[in-house]
């Protein structure tokens, strides 16, 4: 029997690190909202509009797709780097530096290739970090910086532009920013839910997630944005290993899927404390990992990631729920 640990195990990483992430980021970010918080109808206007989104993903052009995404990453990340920069001077003049050397390298590097454009793009990088380190070492105070969250929302698109369909970007880099993404839209988005609409949301989520699979959409949509090598979703290599055609199978799972468990994560912290929350990751945990062994892995179809973590997230809650009603 084939069995898989390293996409449990990834959604483990990612699950927790949401979790004790979000107690630290919460306050600023609810400031910066504002303090608001989704209603019901604001739920169901999320969820038509990830409906309407996906049905327009498999029929526009690719490149109005790439546009929109890679928008919306740097965006997230020059928000996130801005909101969390006033930090020591110090620290800001090491992260200059380390954007300076890197694009130093990584432009040196392609020059020697004769890759003139990705050059260009890094020397830009490093200059830019060169003015931003200058500017810091004569700036008095140390509230948020702009110039610091400019710099890896531009690594992330140079990065996308130079090297996206190689073998450089998929898989390492496409990992590494898919996880970086799903860690970063759990908090962001998780900050906005209560208990209550939590509930909502995960409920009619579960069910579109399941008819869309099913029918094609969903998987339709997946392909088309993976083949535009944007990171959607995150691609591990199984572990143990497991060959099929000579080749070493992979397991995808998409960011949804990861802001669905740390969305599950965080509202089950605010509930029902940190232990309990714990619990309940090792019943999602738990649950994916036999959906994906006795099914996803003998059928080798694609699955309601949404199915597989929410029935390991219910009965603890329900067992809580009950335990609760008797005392």
């Amino acid at each position: 029997m084939n069995f898989d640990i390293a996409m449990p195990l990834t959604l483990f990483a990612v699950t927790t690190t949401s979790l004790f992430l979000n107690k630290k980021v919460e306050g600023k970010l609810k400031s910066t909202l504002e303090e608001k918080e989704f209603k019901p109808r604001d739920v169901i206007f999320l969820i038509a509009a990830m409906a309407t989104i996906l049905l327009i993903i498999i029929f526009i052009p690719s490149s109005a797709i790439m546009t929109v995404f890679l928008l919306a990453y740097s965006s997230l990340l020059f928000i996130f780097t801005y909101l969390f920069s006033d930090f020591k001077k110090f620290v800001a003049e090491i992260i200059c530096l380390i954007f300076l050397a890197l694009g130093l390298t990584i432009a040196t590097i392609t020059l020697l290739n004769a890759d003139f454009f990705t050059a260009s793009l890094f020397y830009g990088l490093s200059a830019f970090a060169l003015i931003s380190l200058v500017y810091e070492n004569k700036r008095k105070n140390e509230k948020e910086r702009w110039y610091l969250a400019v710099l890896p929302s531009a690594l992330f698109i140079f990065l996308y532009l130079a090297f996206n369909g190689t073998s450089i970007w998929f898989p390492y880099l496409f990992d590494l920013y898919g996880l970086i993404f799903a860690v970063l839209i759990t908090l962001y988005l998780g900050s906005l839910f209560t208990w209550k609409t939590s509930l909502l949301f995960v409920g009619i989520l579960t069910v579109f997630d399941i008819v869309m699979v099913f029918t094609g959409p969903m998987v339709s949509a997946a392909k088309h944005i993976v083949n535009l090598w944007l990171p959607v979703a995150v691609s591990v290599p199984t572990v143990p290993p497991i060959i099929l055609n000579g080749e070493r199978v992979s397991m995808l799972l998409g960011l949804g899927d990861f802001f669905f468990a740390g969305l599950l994560a965080i509202q089950t912290f605010k509930k029902f404390g940190r232990n309990f929350s714990l619990l309940s990751i090792l019943g999602m945990i738990t649950s994916f990992f036999l959906f994906e062994t006795f099914i996803v892995l003998p059928l080798g179809i694609a699955f309601p990631g949404t199915l597989m973590i929410i029935c390991g997230w219910i009965p603890p809650i329900f067992i809580k729920k009950v335990s609760s009603n008797v005392r």
